[in-house]
């Protein structure tokens, strides 16, 4: 019966998922990751506009006591929407996140995305990486948290 209410509107097309780099403000360390539905990579004004934003949309100050100033973004140039996904750790085993989106033909217009969605099956892939990536090199890591492992630790794909 569920079935039945599932509306596809196509076979899945795989999509590239790149590491942009690593971006630092306001003392924030992040790493930035783009996907595209055509293409390698999400627009320039895209990414730019997730970036000048960033430190309007990351908590301040950016390390407190639950908090690190360690995260990573996700910039995504979608077939309906571009999305640019907030992310950030605090309480040690915690991703915080802010999903932000705007039109295709004005990506700029980023503001918080008016519905309660978390993340698309591509852009879980890069917050799945950065989840495993904090397991292994921070709570999990025999030697104690080793945050530059961490970062050193990208996803590059198709998903």
């Amino acid at each position: 019966m569920s079935q039945q209410i599932i509306t596809v509107r196509g076979p899945h097309r795989p999509r590239p998922i790149t590491f942009i780099g690593p971006h630092e403000d306001a003392g924030w360390r992040l790493k930035v990751y783009g996907i595209a539905s055509e293409g390698g990579r999400p627009p320039q004004e895209l990414t730019e506009a997730a970036l000048k934003l960033a430190p309007e949309v990351f908590p301040s100050p950016a390390v407190q006591h639950d908090r690190y100033g360690i995260g990573f973004v996700v910039v995504h140039r979608a077939g309906d929407f571009c999305f640019v996904l907030y992310d950030w750790w605090a309480g040690e085993n915690e991703i915080h996140q802010r999903l932000y989106s705007a039109p295709l033909d004005d990506p700029t217009a980023l503001a918080p995305h008016p519905t309660p969605a978390i993340f698309c099956v591509w852009e879980g892939a890069a917050v799945d990486h950065e989840r495993r990536a904090w397991l292994r090199h921070v709570l999990a890591n025999p030697g104690g948290p080793d945050v530059e492992a961490y970062f050193a630790d990208t996803f590059e794909g198709e998903v």
